[in-house]
């Protein structure tokens, strides 16, 4: 298999926490009220620091995928976030809608994001995940020439990474793929979400789900991963707004403490993982 596991291990678990704070309002749903924006602020302020011991706990390295817009707004607890180890990869700027961006708009958007990583990590992001896991039909390419090493917004596969090929739509005949790109994809799921489950958005999104549904299906995943994958890697998505209120935070303790209860987890960040890949 092209992803070679440490010595010892099983299955890599990455947990993503998408720091969006007040970019998913405003960009997403383009909603700026101070309802809407102090949720954002919840996740800075608590469920960031939150999220962060219990990771500290578990000995969990994950991916930040941060806005830059939560960089400059909430500088205090990006910095802690950094401090503590953690990878930060690329989020957009602003959680812009990217399907609903021409090229030049997202190409410009691409290289402000950068600069910023520049600025506020002092490295370039080795990896992305799209704001809201959508593209537009220039958006891989872009990756490729802006020198990302990996994605994780795309959902062709659950637990093997794999190169994703753009795709020619025909509609009375079979779509076109192109050829595979060097940039490694490491598939992500609505099912794999705190975010649909937990966040009530009137007229758009029900939320106010079962945290105990929730949390049981992903330890479903990890438990089918586990005994039926080989090498494989089971990739988590939270938000600090989301994951931090009481409730979640104690599934994911409980989530936590069942996935390393079994031998050969390693628990990464996205670009240690991708450091194991070797291309056949």
């Amino acid at each position: 298999m092209p992803l070679n596991l440490p010595d010892g291990k099983k299955i890599a678990v990455n947990i993503g926490a998408d720091f969006d704070a007040h970019s998913v309002w405003m960009g997403t749903f383009g909603k700026t009220s101070p309802s809407y924006l102090s949720r954002g602020e919840f996740g800075a302020e608590v469920g960031v620091p939150r999220l962060l011991r219990l990771f500290d706990r578990y000995g969990v390295t994950g991916t930040w995928c941060t806005p830059l817009h939560s960089m400059q707004t909430f500088p205090e607890a990006f910095r802690s976030i950094v401090d503590a180890g953690q990878e930060i990869a690329a989020h957009g700027c602003y959680h812009e809608s990217v399907p609903g961006l021409d090229q030049d708009t997202e190409v410009r958007l691409m290289e402000q994001t950068i600069e910023g990583h520049v600025k506020h990590v002092g490295v370039r992001p080795r990896g992305y995940r799209s704001p809201a896991w959508d593209f537009t039909e220039h958006t891989l390419a872009l990756l490729e020439k802006v020198g990302f090493e990996w994605d994780s917004s795309l959902m062709g596969r659950d637990f093997q990474p794999y190169h994703p090929r753009p795709v020619e739509v025909r509609w009375e005949e079979g779509s076109v793929f192109g050829p595979p790109s060097p940039i490694l994809e490491f598939p992500v799921s609505w099912y794999l979400d705190d975010f649909p489950v937990g966040e009530y958005i009137p007229g758009v999104n029900q939320g106010l789900g079962s945290s105990e549904v929730m949390f049981k299906r992903f330890q479903d995943h990890f438990d089918y991963a586990y005994a039926h994958e080989t090498n494989p890697v089971l990739a988590i998505t939270v938000h600090p707004q989301t994951i931090g209120r009481a409730h979640h935070m104690l599934g994911m303790e409980k989530l936590l403490d069942h996935m390393a209860g079994h031998d050969g987890v390693w628990f990464a960040s996205l670009s240690d993982i991708y450091d194991t890949w070797t291309d056949d």
